[in-house]
């Protein structure tokens, strides 16, 4: 049985296959607030594409979107909306959104280590090629933070996406309503 007898081509096969990984991630749910629903969402797809690190270069790469794509992309654009975004604040939002889950997945599927422990294993002997005194910084850093107990880079997710739900809340003329905002130099 020959795939392609179901399917007309590669990409046809490559959009189905997104399209299976969108419908995996967390919808926003209304009923929540928008930075809470932003939250679960970013989360969600963190966790679906740490299963799926191959899909990172392909999720928005797709000219003919699935259903569970669009739907997926339309519950974005309508949770940020009825949370008062104009249509370009909420493109800002959600591109500044999956860009940083997108580069956090793909740093951290790179990273030579996926437990505290091999971390430390790492650490130490990064630190025991650097020259001494020469790298104070960095030799602080994985000291007095990156080797302390109870440290995990997985934790370092959500201080980037707190940042980023911080920022996006303080933008102004944001209220509550569908309603556009126009602000000069914001959201134009």
């Amino acid at each position: 049985m020959s795939l392609y007898h179901h399917v007309a081509n590669k990409d046809e096969i490559l959009d189905g296959i997104v399209d299976l990984v969108f419908s995996e991630i967390e919808l926003p749910a209304g009923d929540v607030g928008w930075r809470t629903a932003m939250r679960r969402r970013a989360v969600s797809a963190r966790h679906v594409l740490s299963r799926h690190p191959w899909a990172l270069g392909l999720m928005d790469s797709r000219r003919n979107p699935g259903p569970a794509t669009l739907r997926h992309h339309d519950s974005v654009i309508g949770t940020l909306r009825a949370a008062g975004f104009s249509i370009a604040m909420a493109a800002h939002a959600f591109s500044a959104l999956d860009s940083y889950v997108y580069g956090f997945v793909l740093q951290e599927s790179s990273l030579p280590f996926s437990t505290p422990e091999e971390l430390g294993d790492v650490a130490e002997t990064i630190v025991e090629l650097m020259p001494a005194g020469v790298y104070p910084h960095l030799a602080e850093m994985v000291a007095d933070h990156a080797l302390q107990p109870g440290y995990a880079y997985a934790d370092e997710f959500d201080f980037g996406l707190d940042l980023i739900l911080d920022g996006l809340e303080k933008i102004p003329g944001r209220s509550g309503s569908h309603r556009p905002t126009v602000q000069p130099g914001i959201g134009q």
